[in-house]
């Protein structure tokens, strides 16, 4: 238990940061880029959902929310391609932003949780925090998931 409580909440210093950005061969324009593509979708997310909106409720099946998220990944898709920045439509990027955002947006009772996923995001594509062993897992999970289906061959 002592393991888990401080891969969840012990900070990870500087040093340890920066080595593992390059011993993960983080490449600073692209977490940039990656931050913008979640961030993105998130927001686009945000402006187009119907569901729990002013305190009605609508009742929305969770195929309804499925195809919210396809759709919104497929605009965020096609707003990057318009700047020349490709990305693969499937795969494991597609699988755990779909499944993550389906359980912490779409199934989320508590308001304020469900509206807080683009300050989670940003806090982990932040260098400027002090990150824990969990924030790098997942960093770079999403750092090389995408990174694995980044079409574009972009410079490091």
């Amino acid at each position: 238990m002592d393991n888990f409580f401080s891969y969840i909440s012990k900070p990870v210093e500087h040093e340890e940061v920066k080595l593992w950005s390059e011993t993960n061969n983080i490449c600073y324009l692209k977490l940039e880029l990656f931050h913008d593509f979640t961030i993105g979708l998130v927001n686009l997310i945000y402006k187009t959902y119907l569901g729990n909106n002013d305190g009605i409720k609508i009742n929305i099946e969770n195929r309804d929310n499925e195809n919210h998220f396809d759709w919104c990944w497929n605009k965020t898709l096609e707003n990057f391609r318009k700047e020349n920045i490709k990305i693969e439509p499937t795969g494991e990027h597609y699988n755990f932003f779909k499944s993550f955002i389906l359980e912490t947006f779409y199934q989320q009772e508590n308001t304020e949780v469900k509206m807080s996923l683009d300050r989670f995001f940003n806090d982990i594509f932040d260098f400027d925090i002090t990150f824990t062993m969990s924030d790098l897992d997942l960093l770079t999970t999403i750092y090389k998931s995408l990174d694995k289906n980044l079409i574009n061959n972009l410079q490091n």
